[in-house]
């Protein structure tokens, strides 16, 4: 009994009653009666809110897709999500730390060749010369 679903679990019940010959026309036979329809009337509602969230779930599904697909036309495709980094990047990053906030910036070369660059934690402005840059 465990492997079957609701409505057939409620034929089962009735079949039971059914099999009994549950008198309906006693106080107990009646609500017996009206008990096992009103689990009947569940069962399809059970199954009819199934079907259709698996319907839903076939969309939101699709829906997923079509916004990655998109996401990578606008956005182009990340460099992460096709399996590997171009060193090459990294090299070009250089970590900075405020000296008025101690707050760790992140900048491309392009950046610290213009000689300053505004903290955007604290907003001063940290001066350096390309001297200063340690190569690795």
């Amino acid at each position: 009994m465990e492997d079957m679903t609701i409505a057939e679990k409620v034929s089962y019940i009735r079949g039971l009653a059914e099999g009994m010959k549950l008198n309906t026309e006693t106080a107990e036979g009646k609500i017996l009666a009206a008990i096992i329809d009103v689990l009947g009337d569940i069962a399809i509602n059970i199954e009819d809110i199934d079907s259709d969230l698996a319907d839903v779930s076939d969309v939101v599904t699709d829906l997923e897709e079509s916004v990655m697909d998109l996401e990578d036309e606008v956005y182009g495709e990340d460099e992460y999500d096709r399996g590997y980094v171009d060193d090459d990047d990294e090299d070009d990053l250089y970590e900075i730390t405020c000296p008025t906030c101690n707050n760790t910036i992140t900048a491309d070369f392009d950046v610290i060749a213009d000689g300053k660059l505004e903290c955007p934690n604290c907003g001063s402005t940290i001066e350096f010369e390309l001297d200063d840059i340690e190569d690795e």
